[in-house]
């Protein structure tokens, strides 16, 4: 993920403030020089990094910090508030005109941005919100390009308007615009062609179709795991062409995430999105605070409920809860867990929101046997629906069956079968997880997660 790196170092210098009793200016300068080689490690473009660990060092050593209980959590909080300063202090949302009027949406970036995945995926969270959403195949270059957005668009249910790969993009871009005035689309997203890199062609190409139709809002879709090429690009496309937002793509990826912590101070532009996976359902919008927190091990239980509340079926929640409290709870349930955690991003995406966490991603991931996982469920879908319904049929015969259908040795199913009933015992005497009261409509959904 993301940041880990970051991450755990500054977990460190974190460490050791907090176990002082008192600070002093020499050691407030200590640690953010560790601070300033941690953000430049991560891809921080040098002149924000340069700026940052001085105005955080000006609010660290004033007298209400250096004086007071705990300087350690003043040090630290100055600094999860800059980080906010330095990637917006709120989220800057996409400007969509009322849902009787039509929003042009251009997308633009590098080829292998990740750019046609991108907008399908914006289009689809658009038709959720109850807009008519239309997407524009304008890439007549790169083969493949229009069948793939035709693919995507199906996948989330919008419709897409192309004219082949014989047509300019600026004529393609009007004819789209009338098309979606005629069928009443609130929402049209041009997907323009992309470069190996940027070229003079790229950018006439990109203000003739602005030249053309009226476009309201200009994303950039940059990837996160180019890290200071990212900041350049969009320097550049903001400079040719105009930009009003970012999306920054394969933030799950192994990145070191300076370009989110570079784009807005260098161009002064918003990241808007974020892509979290390759799923249609993987697109998030940019929070700072959150990310801060994120960045500073804290967690982001916001993120979490969220994520929850939208991959979680309540209906299933409830029915699951009282199988749970009835001590009902059978493998369908815990393979519906699985499907449940895996929709969240799965497990270390799921840790990785959960405070005090976030710089123990390499231990806690170690932990995690995704293998095992694997066999789980293997093992699961090797029984028969009864099986699966009632753990109580299990017979030798029975397990020896299903673990020559996985594939695996008869030692681990009866290892599994252990697990899962020690599971089911669990979950009966402490029904309160699975209770939502004030939790909230996802917490019906956590208490089965297979974390085990």
């Amino acid at each position: 993920m993301a940041f880990e790196s970051l991450t755990d170092k500054l977990q460190n210098v974190f460490k050791n403030l907090r176990s002082k009793g008192k600070l002093t200016e020499d050691d407030v300068k200590a640690a953010l020089k560790e601070v300033k080689m941690a953000l430049l490690e991560a891809d921080v473009n040098f002149k924000v990094v340069k700026q940052f660990t001085k105005t955080v060092q000006e609010k660290a050593i004033g007298q209400d910090v250096m004086n007071g209980l705990n300087p350690g959590q003043m040090v630290i909080k100055i600094v999860h508030d800059e980080l906010v300063n330095l990637m917006g202090e709120s989220t800057t949302e996409l400007p969509l005109k009322p849902s009787n009027d039509l929003t042009v949406i251009m997308m633009i970036g590098l080829q292998g941005s990740g750019k046609t995945t991108t907008v399908s995926k914006l289009a689809g969270q658009m038709k959720q919100k109850g807009r008519k959403p239309l997407l524009a195949a304008l890439d007549v270059y790169r083969p493949g390009a229009i069948e793939q957005l035709q693919i995507n668009g199906d996948k989330v249910g919008v419709e897409v308007f192309s004219m082949g790969n014989q047509v300019k993009p600026a004529d393609i871009a009007r004819a789209a615009y009338d098309h979606a005035k005629s069928t009443g689309a609130n929402v049209l997203f041009l997907d323009t062609a992309g470069r190996l890199q940027i070229d003079e062609s790229m950018m006439e190409e990109l203000v003739a179709i602005r030249e053309t139709i009226k476009v309201d809002v200009s994303l950039l879709v940059v990837d996160a795991m180019t890290g200071q090429e990212a900041v350049n690009v969009a320097r550049t496309f903001n400079e040719k062409v105009g930009i009003d937002g970012v999306v920054l793509t394969k933030m799950d990826g192994d990145t070191r995430g300076g370009a989110a912590l570079s784009i807005r101070a260098i161009c002064g532009k918003p990241i808007m999105y974020v892509g979290m996976g390759e799923k249609m359902s993987d697109l998030e919008q940019f929070y700072p605070d959150r990310m801060a927190s994120r960045i500073l091990g804290m967690g982001d239980v916001l993120s979490l409920i969220e994520k929850a509340q939208a991959n979680i079926d309540e209906e299933k929640a409830r029915e699951l809860e009282q199988r749970v409290r009835k001590a009902q709870f059978t493998y369908d349930d815990y393979l519906n867990s699985m499907d449940q955690m895996r929709n969240m991003g799965g497990i270390s995406s799921i840790l990785s929101m959960m405070p005090g966490l976030g710089g123990k991603m390499k231990e806690l991931e170690g932990m995690i046997d995704e293998k095992d996982l694997a066999r789980k469920e293997a093992i699961i879908k090797s029984m028969t629906p009864k099986e699966r319904a009632n753990p109580d049929l299990m017979s030798m015969s029975r397990k020896q069956r299903i673990a020559k259908g996985a594939g695996v040795d008869i030692v681990e199913v009866n290892r599994f079968i252990k697990s899962f009933e020690q599971t089911r015992k669990m979950m009966k005497q402490m029904p309160g997880l699975m209770k939502k009261g004030k939790r909230g409509k996802f917490g019906g959904g956590f208490g089965g997660f297979p974390f085990g």
